[in-house]
């Protein structure tokens, strides 16, 4: 069963996000996401000052079986992006919900936040997909 920890948001294409206390955004894949992608071996992040769109392609996570894009879950400018990515991009799959973080966003509305999945409803999108 997959680790979905119930403090973060999801989105049904395997996104979480973190609500942080300055109001920006952690955002990553799911404990689910890389187990069903395996092995990472490159990521690409967004550069910080990208404007982004509520389901925009932002970044692409490569395993050794497939390429997959990452969507943004609400509409803002990305702050900050996981470095070290580049260089071990396996940090996804040992730590999806810490050290694996794929960028940080400032959304442009908070509101957009309370339209993603709670910890609930996206182990429902999980099981839907066994």
């Amino acid at each position: 069963m997959s680790n979905i920890p119930a403090d973060l948001k999801y989105l049904s294409s395997h996104e979480w996000v973190r609500v942080e206390a300055d109001g920006t955004l952690t955002v990553g894949i799911s404990d689910h996401a890389q187990s069903a992608l395996g092995d990472l071996v490159f990521v690409e992040t967004p550069d910080v000052g990208r404007q982004l769109k509520a389901g925009e392609a932002f970044a692409v996570v490569e395993s050794v079986k497939a390429a997959s894009d990452v969507y943004s879950p609400v509409s803002g400018e990305v702050l900050a992006v996981n470095d070290a990515l580049g260089a071990t991009p396996e940090l996804i799959n040992q730590s999806p919900y810490s050290e694996g973080w794929l960028m940080k966003i400032r959304p442009g509305d908070a509101a957009e936040v309370s339209t993603l999945l709670d910890a609930a409803a996206y182990q429902a999108v999980v099981d839907a997909a066994h």
